[in-house]
């Protein structure tokens, strides 16, 4: 059985160990000074290189070679998760007063150490208040808010960062390079991206999608982790912008037989659109936009993921629509012929209390409708400099004026409510 590729290039120092400089620069000068403390706590993300820095350091301060074939018994490993009952730890109180069996130290690795329960912490407390002097403690955990301060003001702190993503994808490639995988620079880009700065996540991924073809390319990634096709999401964008409900339609359900969740659906298009806002190229108006993303950060935990990504990206596209329907509807004074539009401005605009005109007076309909629009045009400019919100609502309705009442109508129930 091969393997694994996150254990076979695993660090075995710590000048091996990449994107924590500023934890292996500390304990290889405290390993130099003879200055190591007698309880650590390493905390951050998965995959960063906790367990990995913790088994080093317990050898290098025994001046032993890094082997990890071979278990050595004065260095012990603890699962915390399937260890973390009070018997267990009053057993490793008898256990720490021991002498090491052949090394300098005895070192205790407790890895996920937050799920060790209350009765198994106040046990430990005692032994990390007085250690013997040939014990060393290293704690690891994911979830550091869930260790108690008393154990967190014993030990000396380290928080681990997600490693950046460009060292991840140099790692990545040299580990490609040496098992003679052929990979796309963009396909590493994805797994590292996936990855979230974890090594141990995304060498793995690597480790999976390297027997798909004898070229990995993008498209074999994204199909390993279930992902939509970038092509596809920009059609489903360009799509809802023209309002072209079947083929939004269409889009999702070649998404759903390939076998696409519809939260992972919803994350994606999420990144889509707030990189169009950010570089200025929406296909939506801002607004929609911003609606839309609100939308979909609400897919995952969604009762129907389904079904709420379509009512989000149909509605989204139908208001869009009505948005541009109404534009056309509603005149603005640069439609006016330019020899009548000094007529029209300067004429005044309906009063509250028009006087009933003389029968025999004849209306002129079109110069109304003008005023109407210019009138209409006006209030909308006040009510944006006013109230943004309020004018992202008006916008959508359609205007009816009558002598001293204006009255709005809108396409969905929706926007009068919210109005």
């Amino acid at each position: 059985m091969g393997k694994a590729l996150y254990r076979k290039y695993r660090s075995k120092s710590l000048a091996e160990i990449i994107g924590q400089e500023h934890i292996t620069d500390t304990l290889g000068n405290a390993l130099k000074q003879g200055t190591i403390s007698h309880a650590y706590l390493f905390t951050g993300p998965r995959g960063v290189g906790k367990t990995s820095i913790a088994r080093i350091l317990a050898y290098e301060v025994n001046g032993l070679p890094y082997n990890e074939e071979q278990s050595h018994l004065d260095i012990i490993e603890i699962d915390a998760a399937s260890n973390r009952r009070i018997d267990e730890i009053r057993e490793l109180k008898e256990r720490v007063h021991v002498a090491p069996t052949s090394a300098k130290y005895k070192v205790y690795i407790i890895d996920e150490v937050h799920m060790l329960t209350k009765e198994a912490f106040n046990a430990l407390l005692k032994t990390l208040e007085e250690p013997p002097d040939h014990v060393i403690f290293v704690l690891a955990t994911t979830e550091a808010h869930k260790v108690p301060e008393t154990i967190i003001s014993r030990t000396q702190r380290f928080t681990f960062k997600p490693v950046p993503t460009n060292k991840v994808v140099e790692h990545l490639k040299y580990i490609a390079k040496q098992e003679k995988v052929k990979i796309d620079d963009e396909a590493l880009e994805l797994i590292a991206a996936h990855g979230e700065g974890s090594f141990r996540d995304s060498i793995s991924l690597l480790d999976q999608v390297r027997h798909m073809d004898a070229h990995i390319t993008l498209e074999h990634v994204q199909r390993a982790l279930g992902q939509a096709p970038d092509i596809t999401l920009s059609k489903i964008i360009e799509t809802i912008g023209t309002g072209d409900l079947p083929s939004v339609a269409a889009s999702l359900s070649q998404l759903r037989e390939q076998g696409i969740q519809p939260s992972q659906i919803a994350r994606q298009l999420s990144e889509l659109l707030r990189q169009d806002i950010l570089q200025e190229q929406s296909k939506l108006p801002r607004e929609l936009t911003l609606d839309l993303l609100q939308k979909l950060a609400s897919i995952p935990a969604a009762h129907e993921p389904g079904i709420s990504l379509e009512l989000a990206l149909y509605g989204t596209a139908l208001t869009n629509t009505s948005d541009k329907k109404l534009e056309s509807i509603v005149q603005t004074p640069d439609s006016i012929p330019k020899k009548d539009r000094k007529a029209h401005i300067t004429q005044p605009l309906p009063s509250s209390k028009p006087e009933t005109p003389p029968p025999s007076q004849t209306v002129d309909t079109a110069a109304t409708d003008q005023l109407n629009s210019q009138a209409w045009q006006t209030i909308l400019t006040a009510d944006k400099a006013h109230h943004n919100t309020l004018y992202g609502i008006t916008r959508m309705a359609v205007p009816h004026f009558e002598p001293g009442k204006l009255t709005l109508t809108f396409a969905f129930a929706f926007h009068q409510k919210r109005l």
